[in-house]
């Protein structure tokens, strides 16, 4: 596959298929998307990797824990235009492929609950950083997990990466035995996709090049 065609495949897949996914493979993409770049070579990203039996635990863990609050704003607050905009489509369509209306509260936090759950993802991985880090190495975070759902791609493998997790950091960080000077960025469920789910129909849009690029 190239690199072409993985970026194009690559999308938030949100049903996936029960096949399990084995540890030699995770193991694998975790060690080879360690060659994203990274800003001194610092490698900030810090990984843990839950699947089979510690998914099973997760599940039976997490599901008995409220949320928390997010350590950071996943969303600036007040989120001006055009990222307003570019939001709320997304959103707008994502529901759409399920039949949720806007006004169905029940259907979409329905929905959204199902993150807690990777999306029914047989394998997921955390990705923590040095409290003491600062944006340069989080933007390293970025490129490290983007490097990884590329090559997940390459492997016949979907994935989701899920922000959704900062708002069970204490939960996470106890289950996975992060020390306390490490900070959960994110999660990411991993797995195959179930293409007969309509709500992998969906292809976000992005807006023309002329809106956000300039050549000077």
């Amino acid at each position: 596959m190239s690199v072409s065609a993985a970026v194009a495949a690559r999308k938030s897949v949100r049903a996936f298929l029960p096949d399990p996914v084995d540890d030699a493979t995770l193991a694998d993409l975790a060690e080879r998307a360690a060659r994203a770049p990274s800003g001194g070579n610092v490698q900030p990203w810090r990984i843990y990797v839950v699947n089979g039996p510690s998914m099973a635990r997760f599940r039976d863990f997490i599901a008995a824990r409220p949320g928390e609050q997010a350590e950071y704003d996943i969303y600036p607050p007040n989120l001006w235009e055009p990222y307003r905009t570019n939001r709320f489509s997304l959103g707008e369509a994502m529901y759409a492929t399920i039949g949720i209306a806007r006004d169905d509260k029940a259907g979409r936090l329905a929905q959204f609950a199902k993150n807690a759950d990777f999306f029914g993802a047989p394998a997921a991985l955390f990705c923590f950083v040095d409290r003491k880090m600062g944006p340069p190495q989080w933007s390293d975070l970025g490129m490290y997990l983007q490097t990884f759902m590329l090559l997940a791609q390459e492997a016949g493998l979907d994935t989701c990466p899920q922000e959704f997790w900062a708002v069970y950091p204490q939960a996470v960080a106890e289950f996975v035995g992060a020390p306390p000077d490490e900070m959960l960025f994110c999660g990411m469920a991993i797995g195959h996709a179930d293409w007969a789910h309509p709500i992998n129909t969906l292809d976000s849009a992005r807006m023309p090049l002329d809106e956000w690029c300039r050549f000077v």
